[in-house]
């Protein structure tokens, strides 16, 4: 059976939105840098912005998305453009660090 092609004619099968094999294994240093600082915030939050004021590009955070590091957490009602992510367990994985540890802001089990 092809890619795509239904089991039965009367059904459809989806592609799924995204490849595995598209996600790299590990991030890129620029992607594993926005990914850490994460690990020490509440909840995960991953920041909208460098220290030094910049913006993280929406690249980064793109590719994060896809390959399951990062997830969409909530919208910002005054800035409606500006995607707020968390830290996934894949991420804190991708950075080396597992769920809760060494975090002071765990939630309790």
């Amino acid at each position: 059976m092809a890619r795509g092609e239904a089991a039965d004619p009367g059904t459809t099968v989806a592609d799924p939105p995204f490849p595995a094999a598209s996600a790299p294994a590990t991030p890129t240093p620029v992607q594993k840098r926005w990914l850490r600082r994460g690990l020490d915030q509440a909840g995960g939050k991953l920041p909208l912005f460098w220290p030094d004021g910049a913006k993280v590009s929406a690249a980064t955070v793109k590719a994060c998305l896809e390959a399951g590091w990062a997830t969409p957490w909530f919208s910002n009602p005054l800035k409606p453009d500006w995607l707020v992510c968390r830290l996934t367990d894949a991420g804190r994985a991708a950075c080396g660090k597992a769920k809760g540890g060494g975090s002071v802001n765990r939630r309790p089990a």
